[in-house]
C-alpha cells in the first residue's frame, strides 16, 4: 500500500505544469471583471493571492493601458512609463527589479503630514514551475492625528510593522516580504512566504484579511476539477506588552488554516473555512495533517485552543454583477441563540456584499456595496496569546469586534487616469473606564463586563464616518507607479468626544500593496 502512495505522489509531482502559475496581489479594493466570468469554472477567486497564468496576471496588473510612441522613445522614458527598472528575460527565466517609492506630503489643520518610503522589489519566474517575489523598504513619516494615535496605542504602523519614534511627532519602521511558489502540476501548488493572505470576495474579510502585518507561512493548495483545497500553517507574534523602541523578543503563537472552495456551477461558489490558534507547547503534530474539521482534534488534545469557523460564498447574477457573503463563528450556545437574551458567548459575524462591473455599460466603472457586522468578544480568547490577532492587530476586520459597518467603493478608470471614491459608516461600542465591552480582541474574554444583554454597540456607543477621494495618473503599469491627489474626511463621535479630522495629500506612489486608512 505504501508503495502505491509513493507512486501516486511521484506521478503528481512529475506532471509538467501546463503554464507557469504566479500569485496575484490581493485586489480586494478594485477587482478585475475578468476574474468573474461565467464561462470559467477553473478560477477560485476567494483565496488570495490568486494563482494565475502569467499572461493573465500581467494583463490584469498592467490594465492594458495605451502606450504612446513618445513614452518609449528612449531608455529613460521606457523605464518611467513602460518597463521595469531592470528586466532580465530569456527562454528559461524572467527576473524584474524595481524601485518603488511612496512619497507624499499633505496638510491637516495647519500641520504638515508626510511619508517617505523607499522600497526595492524583485519578482520573476524560473521555468514553468517556480515563481518568486520579494520586497524590502525603509520608511519614515508623520501622519494624521488618528493614525498617529493608533500607532502609539498599538506600537505598529497599520499593517506595516513595528514602529519606533522619529523626531517629535513621527515614526520610523521597516517592512519586508517574500514568497516562493512551486507548481509541479496543474493539481498542486506549494508556497512558502513572509507576507499576507486574504479569504473572501469582498473589500473586507471576516475570515482572514490582509490588514495585519506580514507573517511567515507555508501553504499547500490542491485543485481537482471544480474543487480547491488550501492548507496553511503560520507563525504569529504578540507584542501587546512591548513598548516603543523595545528590543524584547516577541511572544510567538501558531495558526493552521483550512479552506475548501467548490465552484458548484458557473454561477455559484461555496467555501468552508477553519482556523485553530495555539500558544507554543513543544512539538505538536496533531495540526500538521491537512484535514478539514480540526475541532475534534483540538478537543482531543486536551487543550482549549482557539477555533474559528466560517462560510464564504458568491453568486454571479450575470456577467457584470457578483453577490457575495461570509459567516464567521467563534462560539455559540444554541439555546441562548433562540432565547434572545444577548448572551455574551454567542460570538459570530456576517458579511453581505455586491460588486458591479462596467456600470451603465461604461468600461472600467466599478462599484462595491458591503455590510459587515460582528458581535462583541468574537475573535478574543481566554488568554490573549490565543486570540485571532497578530502584531497587535486583528487578522480579520480592522475594527476587531462589536461593530456594524456599511461601505461603498466606486472606481472609474479612463486610459491612465483613475478616480476612486469611498465612504464608510459604522456603529460600534468602545471599551471605557478600563472595562472590557468586547471590541478589543486583545482583552481576555474572562474580563467581560456582562454575561447577558451583550449586543453590538455594547459599551460606549460610537458613530464612525470615513470618506476618501483619490485622483491618480498611472505612469507605469508594470509597478503601479502613479501620481496621486487625495482628500480624506474622518469623524468619530460619542458622548465623551467628537473627533473630526480632514486632510489632503499629494505624492508619487508605487507597488500593489494595500495600505488601509479607513478605521
Amino acid at each position: 500500500m505504501k508503495y502505491k502512495i509513493v507512486l501516486l505522489l511521484w506521478v503528481a509531482f512529475s506532471i509538467q505544469a501546463f503554464s507557469q502559475s504566479t500569485p496575484l496581489p490581493v485586489l480586494n479594493s478594485y477587482p478585475d471583471v475578468r476574474l468573474h466570468q461565467l464561462e470559467d469554472f477553473s478560477l477560485h477567486t476567494a483565496a488570495q493571492p490568486l494563482l494565475l497564468r502569467a499572461a493573465l496576471r500581467d494583463s490584469i496588473l498592467q490594465r492594458d493601458v495605451p502606450v504612446s510612441e513618445w513614452q518609449s522613445k528612449n531608455w529613460l522614458f521606457r523605464k518611467i512609463f513602460t518597463q521595469h527598472l531592470v528586466e532580465i528575460k530569456n527562454d528559461e527565466y524572467v527576473v524584474n527589479f524595481d524601485f518603488l517609492p511612496d512619497l507624499w506630503v499633505g496638510k491637516q489643520d495647519g500641520r504638515t503630514i508626510w511619508n517617505n518610503t523607499r522600497e526595492l522589489a524583485v519578482d520573476g519566474h524560473v521555468g514553468d514551475m517556480f515563481s518568486f517575489n520579494a520586497t524590502i523598504s525603509e520608511n519614515q513619516g508623520v501622519y494624521p492625528t488618528y493614525y498617529n494615535d493608533y500607532i502609539r496605542n498599538n506600537k505598529v504602523v497599520p499593517g506595516q510593522g513595528h514602529a519606533k519614534t522619529y523626531g517629535a511627532d513621527g515614526f520610523d519602521y521597516s517592512n519586508s516580504s517574500a514568497s516562493l511558489s512551486y507548481t509541479p502540476s496543474k493539481y498542486i501548488n506549494v508556497q512558502v512566504g513572509y507576507g499576507k493572505n486574504f479569504i473572501g470576495n469582498g473589500y473586507r474579510s471576516l475570515l482572514l484579511s490582509d490588514y495585519a502585518f506580514n507573517y511567515p507561512y507555508l501553504k499547500v493548495t490542491g485543485t481537482l476539477g471544480r474543487v480547491q483545497y488550501t492548507a496553511m500553517w503560520a507563525q504569529f507574534e504578540d507584542l501587546y506588552d512591548i513598548g516603543f523602541d523595545d528590543e524584547t523578543p516577541y511572544d510567538k503563537k501558531y495558526g493552521v488554516f483550512h479552506y475548501l472552495d467548490w465552484n458548484v456551477n458557473k454561477r455559484l461558489s461555496l467555501g468552508v473555512f477553519e482556523n485553530v490558534m495555539w500558544a507554543p507547547r513543544g512539538l505538536d503534530l496533531s495540526y500538521a495533517i491537512p484535514v478539514l474539521v480540526l475541532r475534534p482534534t483540538e478537543y482531543n488534545n486536551g487543550s482549549p485552543d482557539k477555533v474559528v469557523l466560517g462560510l464564504n460564498g458568491s453568486y454571479k447574477l450575470n456577467k457584470k454583477l457578483l453577490a457575495y457573503g461570509q459567516f464567521v463563528l467563534n462560539e455559540f450556545t444554541l439555546k441562548e441563540v433562540f432565547a434572545g437574551t444577548g448572551y455574551w458567548a454567542n460570538k459570530h459575524g456576517a458579511q453581505v456584499g455586491l460588486r458591479a462591473f462596467d456600470i451603465f455599460q461604461l468600461p472600467n466603472l466599478n462599484a462595491t456595496l458591503e455590510y459587515n457586522a460582528v458581535r462583541p468578544y468574537t475573535y478574543s480568547a481566554s488568554h490573549r496569546i490565543k486570540n485571532y490577532g497578530h502584531y497587535n492587530e486583528p487578522l480579520a476586520h480592522p475594527f476587531g469586534a462589536n461593530f456594524r459597518e456599511y461601505l461603498a467603493l466606486v472606481n472609474y478608470r479612463y486610459s491612465r487616469w483613475e478616480l476612486s471614491l469611498q465612504g464608510n459608516v459604522a456603529r460600534y461600542g468602545l471599551d471605557m473606564d478600563g472595562l472590557n465591552y468586547g471590541k478589543n480582541i486583545y482583552l481576555d474574554y474572562t474580563t467581560r463586563v456582562d454575561d447577558y444583554g451583550v449586543e453590538i454597540g455594547h459599551g460606549l456607543k460610537t458613530k464612525f464616518f470615513y470618506a476618501n477621494t483619490n485622483v491618480s495618473y498611472l505612469l507605469n503599469p508594470k509597478n503601479n507607479l502613479r501620481m496621486e491627489l487625495g482628500y480624506s474626511l474622518r469623524n468619530e463621535v460619542n458622548d465623551l468626544k467628537s473627533d473630526k479630522e480632514k486632510f489632503f495629500t499629494i505624492g508619487l506612489k508605487a507597488s500593489f500593496r494595500n495600505k488601509y486608512q479607513d478605521f
